[in-house]
Order: C-alpha cells, then structure tokens, then sequence
C-alpha cells in the first residue's frame, strides 16, 4: 500500500511513517526538513517543500507523485500553532500564516493529487479538539482547524468516493507542547494549565504511540460517516 503524508519530519507525521513502514507500506513524505529519526525501513520517498509556498508546493508533489497511479491514505498532518493571545492582541498577519499551513496548503495538496487522476482510498485531516472547544487565547489555529473541518466536509461532497475525516488525535506531546507549557502562567489560558498538568502522563502519549493508535483504529475511522470530524478519545472509548 502507498500512503502520502504532511509534516513527515517529526512528531505524528513521523511516528505516521515508521508506523506505515513496519506494516510494509511506502510511505511518501512532504515537510520543509527530512524526518529527524531513522526510519525502519527503505521504502519511503521524500520531497522537500514549504507547504505555505503553494505553487512550488504543487510542483514537488507532482515530481514526488509521478508514477504513482492509487494512494491507500493520505495523511493531512502538517500543521502550525501560532501564537497564543487574546483576540485583540492577535495580528491578522499572523493568523494568516497559520491559515495558509492548516488550511490552504491542504487543499494544494488535494487539488494536485485528484488532478493527477491519483485513486485514492482515504483523506485523514488532523484536525484538534480546539476546533469546536472555543478555549481562550488559541484564536488562529483554533479558527483554522475549524475551517479545516469544513473543508474536509465539502471535498466529501464532491467527492463520495474518497472517505474524508477530520480527526483531533488528542494530546500528544510534540515540539507543539515545548511552546504551550513555557508560556507563563495567567488565568486567561487555564486549557494551558491542563496540558502543563497531563504531559508526562498516560494522558498525553509520544507522538510514536499516538501515531500507532491512530493506525489501529483506522477501521473505525472508515465507519464514521464521510467528510465528518471526530475526536479520537471518543473513538478509542467506542472501539472498546
């Protein structure tokens, strides 16, 4: 099986590859940087592009793709936080950058894939729990994953014949959460104060186990009903 995925060179898109390659899959890979790990196995291939870039992003994937006649899975991983702040403290500028990654730059990727009459199985979207929560202080990457949810659903629409999901994968603890946890404290942000709380705990597993956990439930994430988002704590409590 062949599998794209966003993000590749660290965290869940990493774990995503090492996962795919021990169950003998071929993993394509799109980040700005290799994966920072070795991998376990040889068969991976990997294109270097800033996503956010999206008419060079398109060309890497088109050179990256070539050949390539069905994808199992593609994996929408790469994302970006931004910075956490209130609402009237957060410049559109900097929204806007994390709109182009968490966004746009998915809709590149899908848009050059189907374009190249590539068949594909399943579009994965890593979407977060901040997308419907509406915590303090998360504003553009919260606005953005939401927007992400909605995309997923209307590419359904056009397209029944691809499963789309928008799935929050839970805490996980990425380079994402180095930024979370060093802000001070403040009693505006108290969902900071509880990831400070569940990192080093089951609660918040290493982007390997979470990746492992997202493989393994992949059949009930085919269940659930096209173009439509869900959290995978639910799930995993569901698949008991």
């Amino acid at each position: 099986m062949r599998t794209l995925i966003t993000g590749m060179s660290s965290g869940i898109g990493l774990g995503l590859a090492r996962g795919h390659l021990l169950r003998g899959d071929h993993v394509f890979g799109l980040s700005r940087r290799p994966p920072t790990e070795e991998l376990p196995s040889e068969e991976w291939s990997f294109a270097s592009v800033d996503l956010t870039d999206f008419e060079g992003a398109a060309e890497g994937i088109k050179e990256l793709l070539s050949g390539v006649a069905e994808l199992e899975t593609i994996w929408l991983n790469a994302g970006v936080l931004g910075e956490l702040k209130d609402m009237s403290e957060s410049s559109i500028e900097d929204m806007q950058r994390t709109f182009d990654l968490n966004v746009w730059a998915n809709k590149v990727v899908l848009d050059t894939v189907f374009a190249a009459g590539i068949a594909v199985k399943r579009v994965v979207a890593i979407s977060s729990g901040a997308a419907v929560n509406g915590s303090r202080g998360w504003n553009g990457y919260a606005i953005s994953k939401a927007a992400l949810n909605m995309l997923i659903q209307l590419y359904a629409a056009e397209r029944p014949q691809v499963h789309f999901i928008a799935l929050a994968p839970g805490l996980v603890d990425t380079a994402m959460q180095d930024y979370i946890c060093d802000l001070p404290k403040s009693e505006k942000r108290p969902s900071v104060e509880k990831l400070r709380a569940a990192r080093g705990t089951e609660n918040m597993p290493g982007p390997k186990e979470a990746a492992q956990h997202l493989l393994t439930l992949l059949p009930t994430i085919d269940s659930l009903p096209n173009g439509s988002f869900a959290d995978i704590r639910l799930l995993s409590e569901t698949s008991k």
